[in-house]
Protein backbone atom coordinates (compact mmCIF):
# COMPACT_ATOMS: atom_id res chain seq x y z
CA UNK A 1 0.00 0.00 0.00
CA UNK A 2 2.82 2.52 0.93
CA UNK A 3 4.22 2.08 -2.53
CA UNK A 4 0.66 3.19 -4.10
CA UNK A 5 0.59 6.17 -2.45
CA UNK A 6 4.33 7.42 -2.99
CA UNK A 7 3.62 6.05 -6.74
CA UNK A 8 0.05 8.38 -6.64
CA UNK A 9 1.98 10.99 -4.81
CA UNK A 10 4.89 11.31 -7.50
CA UNK A 11 1.92 10.95 -10.51
CA UNK A 12 0.13 14.20 -9.01
CA UNK A 13 3.31 16.10 -8.65
CA UNK A 14 4.36 15.47 -12.07
CA UNK A 15 0.52 16.49 -13.14
CA UNK A 16 1.24 19.57 -11.40
CA UNK A 17 4.57 20.74 -12.78
CA UNK A 18 2.48 20.27 -16.20
CA UNK A 19 0.26 22.73 -15.38
CA UNK A 20 2.79 24.95 -14.36
CA UNK A 21 4.75 24.60 -17.59
CA UNK A 22 0.90 24.55 -19.62
CA UNK A 23 0.41 28.18 -17.35
CA UNK A 24 3.69 29.45 -18.53
CA UNK A 25 2.97 28.44 -22.48
CA UNK A 26 -0.68 29.67 -22.06
CA UNK A 27 0.91 33.22 -21.03
CA UNK A 28 3.40 33.63 -23.88
CA UNK A 29 1.02 33.38 -26.62
CA UNK A 30 -1.23 35.44 -24.76
CA UNK A 31 1.67 37.94 -24.51
CA UNK A 32 3.38 37.70 -28.26
CA UNK A 33 1.20 35.39 -30.43
CA UNK A 34 -0.55 38.82 -32.15
CA UNK A 35 2.49 40.68 -31.76
CA UNK A 36 5.62 37.98 -32.86
CA UNK A 37 8.34 40.28 -34.12
CA UNK A 38 11.35 37.99 -36.14
CA UNK A 39 14.41 38.50 -33.87
CA UNK A 40 17.16 39.38 -35.00
CA UNK A 41 20.41 40.72 -33.41
CA UNK A 42 21.65 44.23 -32.32
CA UNK A 43 22.12 46.86 -34.48
CA UNK A 44 21.15 44.71 -37.24
CA UNK A 45 18.66 46.38 -39.89
CA UNK A 46 14.87 45.43 -40.17
CA UNK A 47 13.56 43.48 -43.01
CA UNK A 48 10.89 42.99 -45.37
CA UNK A 49 10.44 40.79 -48.36
CA UNK A 50 7.70 41.45 -50.95
CA UNK A 51 7.40 39.17 -54.02
CA UNK A 52 5.45 38.92 -57.00
CA UNK A 53 5.56 36.74 -60.24
CA UNK A 54 9.16 38.31 -61.32
CA UNK A 55 11.22 40.10 -58.56
CA UNK A 56 11.28 40.63 -55.21
CA UNK A 57 11.65 43.38 -53.19
CA UNK A 58 13.56 43.41 -49.99
CA UNK A 59 13.43 46.91 -47.65
CA UNK A 60 15.86 47.14 -44.92
CA UNK A 61 15.59 50.02 -42.78
CA UNK A 62 19.13 51.75 -42.31
CA UNK A 63 19.00 54.71 -40.59
CA UNK A 64 22.03 56.81 -39.76
CA UNK A 65 24.20 54.54 -42.78
CA UNK A 66 25.88 56.09 -45.79
CA UNK A 67 25.54 54.58 -49.20
CA UNK A 68 29.94 54.27 -48.43
CA UNK A 69 29.39 52.41 -45.45
CA UNK A 70 26.92 49.76 -47.04
CA UNK A 71 27.73 46.56 -49.11
CA UNK A 72 25.22 44.29 -50.71
CA UNK A 73 25.62 41.06 -52.06
CA UNK A 74 24.07 38.74 -54.29
CA UNK A 75 25.03 35.59 -55.81
CA UNK A 76 22.32 32.71 -57.15
CA UNK A 77 19.91 32.51 -54.07
CA UNK A 78 22.00 34.33 -51.63
CA UNK A 79 21.68 37.96 -50.65
CA UNK A 80 23.99 39.34 -47.97
CA UNK A 81 23.70 42.94 -46.37
CA UNK A 82 26.59 44.70 -44.35
CA UNK A 83 27.28 47.84 -43.32
CA UNK A 84 28.71 50.16 -40.45
CA UNK A 85 26.73 52.82 -38.91
CA UNK A 86 29.34 55.50 -37.35
CA UNK A 87 29.24 58.73 -35.36
CA UNK A 88 30.83 61.77 -36.52
CA UNK A 89 31.62 63.40 -33.58
CA UNK A 90 32.11 67.41 -34.45
CA UNK A 91 35.50 68.73 -34.37
CA UNK A 92 36.27 70.02 -30.83
CA UNK A 93 33.44 68.23 -29.27
CA UNK A 94 33.67 64.87 -26.69
CA UNK A 95 31.02 62.37 -26.52
CA UNK A 96 28.92 63.21 -22.95
CA UNK A 97 26.01 61.17 -24.08
CA UNK A 98 25.27 58.17 -27.11
CA UNK A 99 22.54 56.23 -27.48
CA UNK A 100 22.23 55.62 -31.18
CA UNK A 101 23.48 52.35 -32.63
CA UNK A 102 26.98 52.71 -33.60
CA UNK A 103 28.30 49.44 -34.88
CA UNK A 104 28.79 47.27 -38.04
CA UNK A 105 26.18 44.74 -38.80
CA UNK A 106 26.07 41.93 -41.40
CA UNK A 107 22.67 40.34 -42.50
CA UNK A 108 22.32 37.47 -44.72
CA UNK A 109 19.02 35.77 -46.83
CA UNK A 110 18.61 32.74 -48.62
CA UNK A 111 16.31 33.76 -50.95
CA UNK A 112 13.30 31.81 -52.45
CA UNK A 113 14.69 32.39 -56.04
CA UNK A 114 17.49 32.75 -58.09
CA UNK A 115 18.51 36.29 -58.56
CA UNK A 116 19.03 37.87 -61.93
CA UNK A 117 22.50 39.83 -60.54
CA UNK A 118 22.58 41.93 -63.62
CA UNK A 119 19.33 43.44 -63.04
CA UNK A 120 19.56 44.16 -59.38
CA UNK A 121 18.76 48.00 -58.35
CA UNK A 122 19.38 49.28 -55.16
CA UNK A 123 18.48 52.28 -53.22
CA UNK A 124 19.15 54.16 -49.94
CA UNK A 125 16.80 57.67 -49.16
CA UNK A 126 15.77 58.22 -46.07
CA UNK A 127 17.34 55.82 -44.27
CA UNK A 128 15.29 52.96 -45.99
CA UNK A 129 17.59 51.13 -48.93
CA UNK A 130 15.11 49.32 -51.54
CA UNK A 131 16.10 46.18 -53.44
CA UNK A 132 14.67 45.44 -56.55
CA UNK A 133 15.90 41.30 -57.42
CA UNK A 134 14.53 40.21 -60.50
CA UNK A 135 13.97 36.52 -61.07
CA UNK A 136 16.09 34.83 -62.99
CA UNK A 137 15.06 34.06 -65.85
CA UNK A 138 14.40 30.38 -65.07
CA UNK A 139 12.80 30.79 -61.87
CA UNK A 140 10.13 33.07 -63.58
CA UNK A 141 6.66 31.36 -64.65
CA UNK A 142 5.57 31.00 -69.09
CA UNK A 143 2.62 30.56 -69.65
CA UNK A 144 2.85 27.83 -72.40
CA UNK A 145 0.32 28.27 -75.44
CA UNK A 146 -1.37 24.85 -76.79
CA UNK A 147 -1.72 24.24 -79.99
Amino acid sequence: MWNTANELNSMLGAMGLLRSMNRIFTDFDRHYSNSFVWKISDGAPRTSMYDSSDRLVITAELPGVKKEDLNVKVQGKYLELSGERRIDIPEGFEKRRVERDVNSFTRSFTLPYDIDVDKVDAKLESGLLTLTLPKAASEQLKQITIH
